[in-house]
Formats: C-alpha cells, sequence, structure tokens
C-alpha cells in the first residue's frame, strides 16, 4: 500500500511511548517538513482532554524529549493535533473518533496499547469505517507471549486488514545502523563473496541493559529476558546478519529473505543455552537490590540468558551465532560481532595474528569499525612486528546524520507512506515465536532455572563457559 495517510491516529496518545518517542518524532519529522501539508494527527485515549488540553500535553513532552534545535517552530505541529477521549472497551466513543478523522480519508493507525486491547480496537474500527480499505494499522509489541497468543492477535487484526495494510514494528529496525547493515552487505563487493561459512568463525550479537526493572515490573516478570529481547529484537538483527541477497530492496523481497533465515534455525541443546537472574550488586556506581527484592517476592524469570544459535543453510553450515542479552549488566551496548576466521598460513615468524573483526554498534553509539592487522612503526623491531589496529569510520555524522534521530521517525514516516519494508510481517513473528517456544519448552523439560549473578557483571559465569568451550571470548 503506497498511498499518503492524511490522518495519523495515536492509540495510547497519553501513554510513555507515545510522550517520549511518538510526539517527539512526528514534531521533528514536521520541523524537517516531511509530513505534508494534510497530515492531521488525532490521540485518543481513556483520558479527559480537550484538544486544547492535549495540545499542552504534547508541547510538555516535546519539551522534554526532544532538542530544542530539532523542534522547528512547532506551532504548526500543535495545530495538527486534535483529541478524542476513548474507552477501546466500549463501542461509543467510536463515532466520535469517526467524526473527528472526517469521511474519505486515508488513514493510518497506531495501536500503542496492551495487545489484550487489540481485538476489542479493531472491531471498534472496523464497524465505524475506520478499517476500510483506505486505511492501515501499526501494532506495538509485544505481539503475544507464545504462538498461540500471536496467532490470536494477528488473527484479530486479519479479520479487519489483509496483510499489505499490517505494520508490525520493530524499533530496532528503524536505527541508522542497523539499516546501514544492509547497505554494508548488498552495496559492497568487498563484503559479500565473504558473508558465509567459509570465512567468517562466528557472530555475536549483545544487547546490554544497565537498568532493572524500572516501570515495567508487572510486564518483564510475565516475560523475561527470551520473550522481551530475543523473540523480537535479536533475532531481527540476526536475521539480517544471515539472510540471502534479495532481488530488489523491496518489502516483500527483503522479508522473504529474512524469513528463510528464521525458519532455518536449528532447535536448541539444553547446554546451547544460559538462563540468569540478577542479584544485588553495584551498577552504574551505585549499589542495586536484586531482581527478588525489586519484584518484592521470589521468582524465576531470568533476567539474563545467552544462546549459542546455528542456522542449517548452505552458507552458514557450522558457524555459531552467539546471542546475550541481559538487565543490570556492566554497560549500556547493542552491538553485532563479525569475526572472521584467521588467515590459512602465517609468513611473519612468532607474530600473533588476530582475526578481523566487524564491529557494527546500534547503541549507545552508532558506528562501524573493521580490526585489521598491521606493522607496529619503526625500524629498532627484528623482523616485522604486528598489531591490532581499527579501521574506524571517523567522519563526522557518518551514521547519524545532522542530528541523531529517535529510530521511531523512520518508522513513522513509512507508517505514513505505506513502505512496510522495515516492518515485520506475520510469517516472520510466527517463526520467531516458534523457536522461543521450543527453547522454553526445553528449559521446562529440563528443569533449567536462572542462575544468579551480581548486577554490574556480565551475567553467570555459565555464559562465559558457553562461548569459552568453542575457543570464543565474548566481545567486551
Amino acid at each position: 500500500m503506497s498511498t499518503r495517510a492524511q490522518t495519523l491516529i495515536l492509540f495510547g496518545a497519553t501513554g510513555d511511548l507515545s510522550q517520549r518517542m511518538l510526539l517527539p518524532s512526528l514534531c521533528a519529522l514536521d520541523a524537517e517538513d516531511l509530513l505534508g501539508e494534510e497530515l492531521q494527527i488525532v490521540g485518543t485515549a481513556r483520558s479527559q482532554l480537550s484538544d486544547g488540553e492535549f495540545r499542552n500535553f504534547a508541547r510538555a513532552a516535546i519539551e522534554k524529549y526532544l532538542p530544542a534545535e530539532r523542534r522547528g517552530s512547532m506551532a504548526g505541529f500543535i495545530n495538527r493535533l486534535s483529541y478524542s477521549q476513548l474507552d477501546v472497551t466500549t463501542p461509543e466513543g467510536y463515532k466520535e473518533l469517526a467524526d473527528k478523522v472526517g469521511p474519505d480519508r486515508q488513514v493510518a493507525t497506531f495501536l500503542s496499547t496492551a495487545p489484550s486491547l487489540f481485538k476489542p480496537t479493531i472491531e471498534g474500527l472496523a464497524a465505524h469505517g475506520l478499517a476500510a480499505d483506505n486505511a492501515r494499522i501499526c501494532l506495538e509489541k509485544p505481539l503475544g507471549t507464545d504462538l498461540e497468543s500471536s496467532c490470536a492477535i494477528n488473527d484479530a487484526v486479519a479479520a479487519a486488514y489483509p496483510e499489505d495494510r499490517i505494520f508490525r514494528i520493530d524499533h530496532y529496525l528503524g536505527k541508522e545502523t542497523v539499516q546501514n547493515l544492509i547497505a554494508l552487505r548488498f552495496a559492497n563487493i568487498l563484503f559479500e563473496p565473504l558473508w558465509n561459512a567459509q570465512h567468517i568463525e562466528h557472530v555475536q550479537i549483545t544487547v546490554a541493559e544497565t537498568v532493572g526493572l524500572e516501570s515495567r515490573v508487572d510486564f518483564y516478570d510475565g516475560a523475561g529476558a527470551l520473550r522481551d529481547m530475543v523473540q523480537n529484537h535479536m533475532l531481527q538483527l540476526l536475521a539480517l546478519v544471515a539472510m540471502e541477497p534479495p532481488g530488489s530492496f523491496e518489502a516483500g523481497a527483503v522479508r522473504d529473505e529474512k524469513v528463510k533465515v528464521l525458519r532455518a534455525l536449528r532447535g536448541l541443546t539444553d547446554e546451547e543455552s544460559v538462563t540468569g537472574q540478577y542479584k544485588g550488586g553495584a551498577s552504574s556506581g551505585e549499589i542495586v537490590p536484586g531482581y527478588a527484592e525489586e519484584l518484592g517476592r521470589m521468582s524465576t524469570t531470568e533476567t539474563f540468558v545467552a544462546l549459542k544459535a546455528h542456522i542449517d543453510n548452505w552458507r552458514w553450515q557450522g558457524v555459531p551465532f552467539y546471542l546475550r542479552t541481559g538487565k543490570r549488566l556492566p554497560e549500556r551496548v547493542t552491538e553485532i560481532i563479525v569475526h572472521f576466521r584467521n588467515v590459512p598460513h602465517s609468513i611473519f615468524p612468532g607474530a600473533r595474528l588476530c582475526p578481523n573483526k566487524l564491529v557494527i554498534g546500534i547503541q549507545p553509539e552508532e558506528n562501524i569499525t573493521l580490526s585489521l592487522m598491521a606493522k607496529v612503526p619503526g625500524i629498532e623491531h627484528e623482523g616485522m612486528t604486528l598489531r591490532e589496529v581499527p579501521l574506524n569510520i571517523a567522519m563526522p555524522d557518518a551514521f547519524t546524520g545532522k542530528h541523531k534521530r529517535i529510530a521511531y521517525e523512520r518508522l513513522l514516516l513509512d507508517l505514513i507512506n505505506g513502505d512496510q519494508t522495515l516492518f515485520v510481517r506475520r510469517d516472520e513473528v510466527e517463526a520467531q515465536w516458534q523457536w522461543i517456544d521450543a527453547i522454553r519448552a526445553g528449559w521446562e523439560e529440563s528443569g533449567k532455572t536462572p542462575k544468579p549473578y551480581n548486577a554490574g557483571s556480565w551475567g553467570p559465569s555459565a555464559a562465559i563457559a558457553l562461548a569459552e568451550r568453542d575457543g570464543v571470548s565474548w566481545h567486551e
């Protein structure tokens, strides 16, 4: 679907995501004249607000979360906003919302609500003409807690919207460096001929957080690290690293190749996964409580997981993909490390040759570094002494542009424009859940429980052993 939206409806418009990400992103797009003159934005939530009160709410959120240099005049953006109070579980408010939108508009709807509310919301939209052929819908995660619940959500959405009008969002796909991974692989002859088992020894993907539960207590304890991070963000990163070259940079072609990777993931053995739960310790220079203390009760939910995954196809046969993610780790970092094989024969006696590594930093800084072997300068050394040096892309704004963008900016703009390339298709989501459900079933069968680790550490020692058994060290 490529028709540009004329109205954007934001469900959950007074929530945390809207304040921190959606409204600031839309304002930044407006400041760059990317929204188009006719786009109107209708916020809706249970709060009783007038248009003016919602505009004041939006202004306060933008001033708090968007740098001043990115706001533009802001007055033009604020004037795009209106508000319609709505309890999604009752039918009464939908008529007022439909009247607010008006007839014959191209409509894009963003659901930033609990997944349990998706079905009644979609039924209400459909009953009042807001899910017709001129409408598309965007779903914020989590899309279920397992394959069965995910299918139920997808079935509810599919009852009103065909797949080409459903946009499942994963905000990691909006990050510049994640998109640059596609460019790096498929716009440079240097890498793609080497991007296979013959030349790559292993791949690491790390998503580390320093925070604990914060405000997500109930959700997180029902989800855990595997479902919260691995099922969506990390498997999407893995798919982008491992996919075959698509025929074009078009939504169907890109997503076809990603789903092939996800379906080729081998089931894990018990020895190929480690789970952990943080206990009290020091994090970011402060003494912090353990997970059970924050939660207020004992729990078997994992706050850390490390996996050794394999993709059973020709390109990646025998290449392990090491994944780890956790809370209360030493630093906040998301990165992909492609670890190439060493040279087959060294001509430098006594020199320790380090294999080349491609480090793709996603957060907190977006960058790409390639480590190479080079000669140590000078003539005082006997023979030739080598050292590992980074080839770093140091151009200003190489990956972030003049301003560092919020990941939602690109995705909201694509939703408005109807471009699904950076959104997740139903068969991708379900392939992800199928693999995750099998891991969880294996944990239950083996009685695996999280191993304790100190807050501020890199997880339980078993995670280090998971990699070191293969002679691999985690990149830190």
